[in-house]
């Protein structure tokens, strides 16, 4: 039977949400089917936001409909029927799952003072232990936005954890642990104590600080909220957050100086100078940047305004609504955030809340769920996250002018990936992070053309290629080049890896490596392998990147580079030396040179498992090993494949990619002394997260 968890609350507004996004992220670290379930929605006519959120989330593969308990209407007519369709309903999602998180409700309009209790009655019939999240601010819901609330104190929330751990054990529900969500950030301790001291039976208790950018309504939300068009603007920046509100019921010169950082700016839409002003004062870089401008009122734009308007590219929302002031403002006031797969930094901020605060390892380990020896894509992936977290590392992205480095940054930073260095214009990357709504503020930006780390690095680089003629005014000339720069901060120690590469060559970003960095003692050639995640298992395969005909020497450098490689991440090296045929039963120059490879990888590393020459399908398929070689420790069972030629290898991880529908991870350099990773030039923001995260695991086995 699948182990469960039920998300509860003792009133509304808590956050919960964010926190069953958390626990169902934190399962799929651990088990390969991991399942939601919303035991109540308001109707079956308007689709549950906050299962939607649950079912967007990757590896989560369920129909919205199956998902699904009742309404709260066919509990105020039935609640024992209704009780008892819920249940029937969770064991069809259970018998298709390991782990089942469950959302319970959500105290709307329609709330009752017994809808804890009865929340407490379904998960002690699901079987289910609640985890329970108390909120630590206070639930006014007028200007909740604008940052006026009220933290509660400990004790106040330790004395409503009293009152709803009372109503748990009444229903007879297992208590699981408890979450106090938007905390006071200088009572984390104080709070997790005073909640202690309230149960019986010891649980876990974790507190989770208030995040400004979790309950910021985004322009998209007080669009809907004041009944807006979006009048003039980029689309896409409408998932931005607004941080506070403007209302400019003044002259110009009074309303500038009141604008703040993400502030929504509401003017009315015959105030034309008003809001040229914010306009301006938006393109100035001289004035916070606003996060969008709501124009109320039941006024058309005179025609030379909208031309005007067209002039402006800054893509800054303009939001128009027939509302008047007051109206406007109330209704933006009680406009509440939501997380949602589209807003990304919004997204990955709260699951890195989560981390942080949450013990994850026994919030597992209380749910008695062992480690899956499957490993989807998806566990992979979070285990590459969570090494890398353990010992941040700085990598340099040279590549500043690019919004897909600008998102994976974002996202790095706000998982605490990694430390970064961005090159480029600090104004001009600081001002599109923020047009994007995106939160780089902890990343150093350094400048290519920065006057004294070019003289410190054009020093250096003349001195390594002295034998090359470099003079010292053409190194100047060559470290300013995005790729020479980055290198050079890995070489002296400002940087611990570099990745780059999505607007630049594989040649463009390696090669100042090879001039720099140099290959390890040992290592013959620098080479490449992708990681491969299938549907349950991981595998190494080099070299698909970088050398297109090699040598029987370096075929067994690849082998064993790739091994090494295969352990860092924690695969079990088991290698297989391909060629077109298996054994002793082929012969040609080809097949000669892996079987010289293999040679020499045997002798260079006698305890390191080898087969070769092997084909791909004797390889990777046990009843294949059983015929063809039947006493051979790798056939059949190989982890890491060693491809004879670059075409051979390109074309085979390009194949299994798309026809498998396995996760390439990679290139992943190697053999060099300090990590320098390529992107491909269509790299998704996933995939450079995934490379950083490598990156960055490759400098820890550095130290």
């Amino acid at each position: 039977m699948a182990r469960s968890i039920y998300i509860t609350s003792a009133e509304g507004h808590t956050g919960k949400s964010t926190i069953a996004l958390g626990v169902l992220d934190a399962l799929m670290r651990v088990s390969p089917r991991v399942g939601v379930f919303r035991p109540i929605t308001r109707s079956t006519e308007e689709r549950d936001h906050v299962l939607e959120l649950m079912l967007a989330h990757d590896g989560v593969h369920l129909d919205y409909e199956a998902c699904v308990g009742v309404t709260y209407d066919d509990v105020r007519r039935d609640p024992e029927r209704a009780l008892a369709e819920i249940v029937a309903r969770f064991k069809a999602v259970e018998a298709q799952c390991d782990a089942v998180v469950v959302i319970g409700t959500d105290y709307t309009d329609v709330a009752s003072p017994a809808e804890l209790g009865y929340n407490a009655r379904i998960a002690a019939n699901l079987g289910a232990p609640v985890m329970l999240v108390l909120s630590g601010r206070d639930q006014q819901r007028q200007a909740e936005q604008l940052g006026t609330t009220t933290a509660r104190t400990p004790e106040q929330i330790a004395q409503m954890a009293s009152l709803a751990l009372a109503e748990l054990a009444e229903e007879r529900a297992e208590l699981f642990a408890v979450v106090v969500n938007r905390a006071d950030p200088d009572a984390l301790q104080a709070t997790v104590e005073n909640v202690e001291g309230m149960q019986q039976r010891r649980t876990p208790v974790w507190a989770i600080p208030e995040e400004r950018l979790l309950v910021a309504p985004s322009m998209r939300g007080i669009l809907d909220a004041v009944d807006g068009r979006l009048l003039k603007g980029d689309a896409a920046l409408l998932d931005r957050e607004a941080f506070d509100v403007v209302i400019s019921g003044m002259s110009m010169v009074n309303v500038l100086p009141r604008i703040t950082e993400g502030a929504v700016v509401i003017i009315a839409a015959d105030r034309t100078e008003v809001l040229l002003a914010a306009l301006l004062a938006a393109t100035s870089g001289t004035f916070p940047q606003i996060a969008g401008i709501v124009l109320n009122g039941p006024f058309a734009l005179p025609e030379p305004i909208e031309q005007l308007l067209e002039g402006f590219t800054i893509g800054i929302p303009i939001v128009a609504t027939d509302l008047g002031t007051f109206d406007t403002a109330t209704r933006i006031m009680n406009t509440r955030g939501r997380v949602s797969v589209e807003s990304v930094q919004r997204y990955e901020r709260a699951l890195a809340l989560f981390q942080t605060h949450v013990d994850i390892t026994e919030l597992s380990i209380e749910l008695g769920l062992a480690e899956s020896t499957v490993v989807t894509p998806l566990m992979f992936e979070y285990g590459l996250i969570a090494r890398a977290r353990a010992d941040r590392k700085r990598i340099v992205l040279p590549e500043g002018d690019d919004d897909r480095i600008l998102r994976a940054a974002s996202i790095l930073l706000a998982r605490e990936v990694a430390e970064l260095t961005i090159l480029g214009d600090e104004d001009a990357i600081r001002a599109r992070a923020a047009s994007l709504g995106l939160d780089i503020s902890a990343a150093q930006i350094v400048s290519p053309n920065d006057p004294e780390l070019v003289e410190r690095f054009a020093a250096e680089y003349a001195r390594l290629r002295a034998h090359k003629g470099v003079t010292l005014q053409r190194a100047a000339d060559t470290v300013t080049d995005v790729s020479y720069f980055g290198t050079m901060m890995v070489h002296l120690g400002l940087a611990d890896g570099m990745v780059s590469g999505a607007a630049h060559t594989t040649a463009h970003t390696i090669r100042p490596s090879f001039e720099i960095i140099k290959t390890r003692p040992g290592v013959e050639v620098v080479s490449s392998v992708f990681l491969m995640a299938l549907a349950d298992r991981v595998l190494v395969y080099g070299d698909c990147a970088v050398i297109p005909d090699p040598t029987s020497v370096q075929l067994a450098d690849i082998a064993i580079s790739s091994a090494e490689t295969a352990r860092q991440f924690g695969i079990e090296p088991r290698v297989a030396m391909l060629s077109y045929s298996t054994g002793e039963s082929g012969t040609g120059a080809e097949v000669d040179k892996v079987r010289d490879a293999t040679r020499l990888v045997r002798e260079r590393m006698p305890q390191l498992p080898v087969e070769g020459p092997i084909q791909y399908d004797a390889a990777a398929d046990a009843a294949v090993a059983k015929a063809k070689l039947p006493d051979s420790a790798v056939a059949g069972r190989a982890t890491v494949f060693v491809f004879p030629d670059l075409n051979t290898g390109n074309n085979t991880y390009k194949a299994v990619q798309r026809s498998a529908g396995a996760v390439a991870i990679g290139p992943v350099l190697q053999g060099l002394n300090k990590p320098i990773n390529d992107l491909s030039r269509g790299a998704l923001v996933d995939d450079i997260v995934n490379t950083v995260a490598i990156t960055a695991i490759q400098a820890q086995e550095l130290r």
